[in-house]
């Protein structure tokens, strides 16, 4: 007799859908990002992408097939996916030992130990990244500076990222309007022309990719429009409220990880609400805590910690926000 039903641990797709085709969706997505990464790095992004990519492949595989005595998973893609998304949340002058020491973070510490993909409460490249800033902070805020380091690597010249220079300035007294003009323009910035990891150089990149993700139906818009809104309205409150003290909405939107934040990290499957009510509940507070941890915090940036506190709170919100349910009896009216 055939088994009527199947018990399985998210994450959970009908139809022709699959773990690996949306695993290698999110790929393709990341594609315009990657280009514009190599464009604005050329060689440090290269080898730190090959590095993360092929070390997570690895360990991802050493550990399925010999510790926990499973079938290989490498090729459903979600290896790959964690190694390039600690590329893009690294510098891409990273020695190579850390960057496969995050993978290993990552794969072994934050997927693999809680049994794979499907069962990791936290975004596994989110605590590589936590952990190398943690652990190496002087390796993982030097940051080489754009274009004239494209075919250099561990040697590269280096300079400050726009959230970390205009934390500087503030903790210095200095005026906020007169610290960004110091900077790129905004135009530059969105297009990719400023300091940063691989993953935060270009937001118009990153948007090209959330709209392929959008059109394929990969992820739905709900947490990454969530964030951007929460973090436009509230920065834009502390701006309009004080702009000698804080940056417009704007600026923080296209600077730092948020983009990649939002649309590759704070999406994963695994480590987000399951309902479309409990998404904007867990970007709501991303945003909010994004927009207090780079303002009033001892972090420039603040969207790697705030995904990862909001990861912790996920299971609550899948246990007490759900939709109301179908035929569900009303008593008294209400």
């Amino acid at each position: 007799m055939s088994k009527l039903l199947s018990l399985a641990l998210s994450p959970h797709e009908k139809g022709k859908e699959s773990v690996s085709r949306l695993m290698y969706d999110v790929l393709i997505a990341l594609l315009p990002a990657f280009i514009v990464a190599i464009f604005f790095y050329g060689l440090g992004a290269i080898i730190i992408s090959l590095t993360a990519v092929i070390s997570a492949i690895v360990f991802e595989y050493l550990i399925t097939r010999y510790i926990l005595k499973k079938p290989s998973t490498v090729m459903d893609g979600s290896a790959a996916l964690t190694g390039l998304l600690i590329a893009f949340n690294v510098p891409s002058n990273l020695n190579p030992f850390l960057v496969v020491l995050g993978s290993f973070i990552a794969i072994a510490v934050a997927k693999m130990s809680f049994g794979g993909i499907g069962n990791n409460i936290f975004n596994p490249a989110l605590v590589a990244r936590v952990f190398l800033l943690i652990s190496f902070p002087v390796q993982m805020t030097s940051w080489p500076v754009p274009i004239e380091n494209r075919m250099k690597y561990l040697d590269a010249i280096t300079g400050p990222t726009a959230l970390g220079q205009l934390k500087e300035g503030v903790m210095n007294g200095q005026n906020v309007p007169a610290i960004i003009s110091q900077m790129p323009s905004q135009m530059d910035m969105f297009l990719g022309q400023m300091t940063g990891s691989l993953g935060e150089v270009s937001a118009l990149a990153l948007i090209i990719g959330l709209i392929y993700m959008l059109i394929r139906g990969v992820i739905s818009w709900h947490i990454p429009i969530t964030i951007f809104t929460t973090v436009f309205l509230m920065q834009g409150g502390l701006w309009l409220a004080n702009p000698g003290a804080f940056a417009d909405p704007v600026f923080h939107l296209i600077s730092g990880g948020l983009m990649l934040g939002a649309i590759f990290m704070a999406t994963d499957y695994v480590t987000s609400p399951m309902n479309k009510k409990a998404m904007v509940y867990y970007a709501l507070g991303i945003g909010v805590l994004t927009v207090v941890i780079r303002n009033f915090g001892a972090y420039p940036e603040g969207v790697s910690f705030a995904i990862l506190i909001m990861n912790a709170v996920v299971p609550i919100l899948n246990r007490y926000v759900k939709p109301k349910r179908f035929g569900e009896i009303i008593k008294n009216g209400k």
